[in-house]
């Protein structure tokens, strides 16, 4: 088990190990699911970038639920990102 220090300000410096066990780079996101009884569920948070995100998001890889809007944005986005590559 690690023990991780909370700061003055509320926040957590996660040790290098933590973060390779999560396989989380600089830059990425981390999801906490919070539990009952004050517990919590800490994971990295799944990567959408380009068309494969997107479409496992279609696929049921996924539990968010997106709206109209966001499904319109990311399609124009992922393709964009795919047209952008053969450019």
């Amino acid at each position: 088990m690690t023990t991780l220090t909370i700061t003055s300000r509320g926040q957590v410096t996660f040790r290098k190990e933590v973060l390779q066990h999560l396989g989380i780079q600089p830059g990425d996101k981390i999801e906490l699911d919070l539990l009952p009884g004050g517990r919590g569920l800490l994971k990295a948070a799944q990567r959408t970038h380009g068309i494969e995100g997107f479409v496992g998001l279609l696929a049921g890889k996924s539990h968010k639920k997106a709206t109209l809007a966001e499904i319109n944005e990311a399609t124009s986005r992922a393709w964009a990102d795919k047209l952008g590559d053969k450019a």
